[in-house]
């Protein structure tokens, strides 16, 4: 269950407490769910209870008890908690993840596409930078408007075509530091920050697209490598997920079959937080969100890739384990792929 599909799902209790009348409140358009702030306290947690107190004349704690007896047995969730004032606390059932890596394949590069409707922008019209900036801006802004829902963004200068000496500076760039680092470092920056353009680009790992690049090539190379020894991924549980992401440290500390134990739930998350990241970058008109969500989502990938073995090793036969690892490698080269795609940045497969 993706946090989207987690959203719609909530967004669908409160819909139904209105409508058996066990809430008096306007239905919102949607509902927000987020990764809880602490470990221990589930998957998602959203704050949609103390939004509708007010209006329902209820605490939220109480508000909260309605949508949680509503929510709890609800396919892939496992469990529904009130904290605090009344936050509701998400934990997914155990095949969670499994549907979920079993989704990105399925849909591919349309994965992180398409929305409920047309993305509505914070705030007032799109103006983007000037010069070379705001021709990549422009551009990553067009691709992901698109994938978010169709937003339509102005070229530089109020909706005038990007102006000769921006086009030039950009070529004058990309001559300089390449297509994909030019544009990188135009990119990465939020709106209010100046640009750092490198001196050189860098094929080192300290180098955050290099970063990027190379852990999709190393995803794909799992891939490949897994298909060479005569077996490929298929979506399934990995030993000791669900624990690992719940922090219990009585099995945290047993020794785990198959190499230490994996980081898979940090990366899972970050796997299932792509398509909303699409839809914020495009609402804020920031393409800075999906870079800095595409390095997160690189830096879990090589924690999870050096604390496992994806892969059989000397005589070892492949397992299931291997399956699901191999899977959760090509679920994480989608994810970078797509990416990288919106933001007009190419994905080697060997680096």
């Amino acid at each position: 269950m993706t946090p989207a599909e987690l959203s719609r799902t909530v967004l669908r209790s409160v819909r139904g407490a209105v409508d058996e009348q066990e809430l008096s409140v306007p239905v919102p358009a949607r509902v927000v769910v987020r990764r809880p702030p602490r470990p221990g306290c589930g998957d998602y947690a959203s704050n949609v209870a103390l939004q509708l107190a007010q209006a329902a004349g209820r605490p939220a704690r109480e508000v909260a008890e309605v949508l949680r007896k509503r929510l709890a047995g609800c396919d892939g969730i496992a469990r529904v908690e009130i904290a605090g004032p009344g936050f509701l606390n998400f934990t997914l059932g155990e095949g969670a993840q499994t549907a979920l890596v079993r989704g990105i394949l399925a849909q591919g590069a349309r994965y992180g596409t398409g929305s409920d409707g047309p993305v509505r922008t914070a705030g007032g019209p799109v103006r983007l930078p000037d010069g070379a900036r705001g021709v990549v801006v422009g551009e990553a802004l067009e691709r992901i408007d698109a994938a978010a829902g169709g937003l339509r963004v102005p070229s530089p200068g109020g909706g005038a075509p990007a102006s000769g000496p921006a086009r030039a500076a950009l070529v004058r760039l990309v001559a300089r530091l390449g297509a994909d680092e030019a544009r990188w470092a135009l990119l990465r920056p939020a709106a209010h920050d100046p640009v750092r353009l490198p001196a050189r680009p860098e094929q080192r790992e300290s180098n955050p697209r290099f970063r990027v690049q190379y852990a999709h090539a190393r995803a794909l190379a799992v891939v490949r490598n897994a298909r060479e020894l005569g077996f490929a991924g298929e979506p399934g549980d990995e030993p000791g997920a669900r624990e690992g992401a719940e922090g219990d440290a009585a099995v945290a500390s047993a020794p785990p079959a198959h190499g230490p134990r994996p980081a898979r739930p940090a990366l899972s998350v970050l796997l299932a937080g792509f398509p909303d990241v699409v839809e914020a970058a495009a609402r804020h008109r920031a393409p800075d969100r999906l870079v800095r969500h595409l390095e997160a989502v690189a830096d879990a990938f090589f924690r999870w890739h050096d604390g496992c073995q994806p892969l059989p090793v000397g005589e070892e036969k492949p397992s299931a384990v291997h399956r699901a690892r191999v899977a959760v490698a090509e679920a994480t080269g989608t994810v970078l792929a797509n990416g990288l795609r919106l933001l007009g940045i190419s994905a080697p497969e060997h680096l």
